[in-house]
């Protein structure tokens, strides 16, 4: 799933993840919600993103759907 979040004086962080997108609305609310400085997020290839919660400006959650391949008749 595709998951983009905007960060403030900064550009744009996108990436795939394997969480559902449930899970990545979760963990955003729960450190957003305690005051946290950061939020943790890896991505499908394993590498691990701290984002800086009074930097964040929006974060968008695809959908769990594969894109689809080929052409439709």
């Amino acid at each position: 799933m595709e998951i983009r979040i905007g960060i403030a004086n900064s550009r744009e962080l996108g990436f795939d993840s394997n969480e559902t997108a449930e899970a990545v609305k979760q963990t955003v609310s729960a450190a957003l919600d305690s005051g946290a400085n950061y939020v943790t997020l890896a991505d499908a290839k394993g590498a691990t993103y701290l984002i800086p919660t009074a930097g964040i400006t929006f974060v968008e959650v695809g959908t769990d759907q594969s894109r689809r391949v080929g052409f439709v008749a």
